[in-house]
């Protein structure tokens, strides 16, 4: 069924991208969906923002600082033993008062919650939000480049409460290892991540030693295979694909060795290592293929296959249909998005491009609901509105989906209930109720509704909106309204 133009460039930014600007609909001119293709081609912007670093010197930065933590931490225990066991036999309750007020002064050394000064960790964060809730969410024409950063990066997901290091490279990871491949080849984005320091210092490979390896100390140091479970599980096969527990131990022993540098004798500090004395020797079977002993190859063969295996296309597949288009993805669409996948040997961009011209991408019937990451870049989109990092922290946490912390490697679920429950909405109210309260107030709610929303905007939504008391309320029902939520 052909859509009116404007219909379906409203769909666009709605479905494919991330909302209108402050300009609405209207400003999006042209073919919608040669300008959708036309976002594949240009790939995924970097974020610009002067204060932001690469792995290395973040990881340098915080390894630096946790050693400062950690002589904090040292210094206080040393000042209080001394205050609690004074060596003239005073007790504290006799010292002179600049003595008490030295010793309260020194519980309040910097340690992990108090330290006042540089701290890389919050730092990092602060700046990857201002980067990209000042770019790259807010400046697109219509965002489906960003929309699939933001689907690969909760595909191949990390967490920030890990640990300080992961949490402080998270965003370079984002950067580094997802951005230049989302329009590529799978097999090149899959290598990215497997080998970033931020997969392997949350999945805990740098851990992991071969039992027959030189480094296996005597078996005080053994086999980690989470990495390689969420690579066959989450990252490429998907459950249910045909491989065994087996297939897990024999695909952590081949990548047993891959890590992270922390010294100049290895590699530069925070990059990829290989690690040959903790790598398992010989060769590896992995559902039914045998991989000789090659070091690193060994392990890049393996992801190089299982890339490239029909079961990792039918998944991809699944997951890029759940997302754009339904939460049960019509199965002729998942075929034909597996098929490019296979035949254009994981063609990122092709796969993209076929999902744009799929008819069932564009019907018109609103099904899926937007992330809060969506729903509050689409708000800001929409008003103009720019806010503190920590206040898009804040509604983020609110909202039920905190900046890059999902509650397992498996990422934020990606359907209707999870986005959808009583409390989730309930927060969204608040966010829009404080946006619209700080709205220029010379903003028209009705004028708003209809440039932001225009074919999509129900008579129903446009009359509750009319009848709104205030201004405030106003702006409050458009960006609480269905239309705005959902895509």
């Amino acid at each position: 069924m052909a859509l009116d133009p404007d219909y379906e460039t409203a769909l666009a930014l709605s479905r494919f991208g991330l909302g209108s600007g402050e300009n609405g609909i209207s400003a999006l001119t042209g073919n919608v969906r040669e300008r959708l293709k036309a976002e594949i081609r240009a790939g995924a912007p970097q974020p610009r923002a002067g204060d932001l670093r690469d792995t290395p010197t973040l990881l340098a930065e915080t390894y630096d600082y946790q050693k400062e933590k950690a002589a904090a931490r040292k210094a206080e225990r040393a000042n209080d033993t001394s205050a609690a066991m004074p060596k003239g036999g005073m007790a504290p309750e006799q010292m002179p008062e600049q003595s008490m007020v030295q010793k309260r002064g020194a519980k309040m050394m910097p340690d992990a919650k108090t330290m006042t000064g540089p701290n890389p960790i919050r730092d990092a964060e602060l700046a990857e939000l201002r980067a990209r809730f000042n770019d790259t969410l807010i400046t697109p024409d219509i965002g489906f480049n960003e929309r699939m950063v933001m689907f690969w990066t909760n595909h191949f997901a990390i967490s920030t409460k890990k640990s300080q290091p992961v949490a402080a490279i998270s965003g370079a990871y984002e950067r580094e290892a997802i951005r230049p491949h989302v329009f590529g080849r799978f097999h090149d984005l899959l290598l990215a991540v497997e080998t970033h320091p931020c997969m392997l210092l949350y999945l805990d490979n740098t851990q992991s030693v071969g039992p027959d390896s030189p480094a296996r100390n005597n078996g005080k140091r053994g086999l980690n295979e989470n990495l390689a479970r969420e690579i066959m599980e989450l990252h490429t096969l998907g459950v249910g694909s045909g491989y065994t527990q087996a297939d897990v131990t024999s695909f952590a022993k081949v990548i047993t060795g891959w890590s992270v540098s922390r010294t100049e004798k290895q590699e530069a500090p925070g990059t990829f290592l290989f690690n040959a004395r903790a790598h398992e020797p010989g060769v590896q079977t992995i559902m039914g293929k045998r991989y000789a002993q090659a070091g690193l190859a060994q392990g890049q063969a393996v992801l190089a296959d299982l890339a490239r295996h029909p079961a990792t296309a039918h998944h991809i597949a699944t997951k890029l249909a759940r997302h754009f288009v339904a939460d049960d993805p019509p199965p002729a669409l998942v075929d034909r998005l597996s098929r490019t996948f296979l035949d254009s040997d994981g063609d990122l961009a092709a796969v993209s491009t076929t999902l744009i011209e799929a008819p069932e991408a564009w019907t018109p019937r609103l099904t899926k609901m937007r992330s809060p990451l969506e729903y509050i870049a689409a708000a800001l989109r929409a008003t103009g509105a720019t806010l503190r990092p920590q206040a898009i922290t804040q509604a983020l946490n609110a909202m039920g989906q905190p900046w890059w912390q999902p509650a397992g490697p498996n990422g934020f679920p990606d359907t209707v209930a999870a986005w959808a429950s009583p409390e989730g909405l309930s927060t969204r109210m608040d966010f829009a109720n404080a946006l619209a309260g700080a709205a220029d107030k010379t903003v028209d709610p009705r004028t708003f509704a209809t440039s932001h929303l225009g074919p999509l905007l129900s008579d129903h939504t446009a009359q509750a909106i009319a009848r709104a008391e205030t201004q405030a309320q106003g702006l409050s029902l458009a960006l609480l309204s269905p239309e705005f939520m959902r895509r």
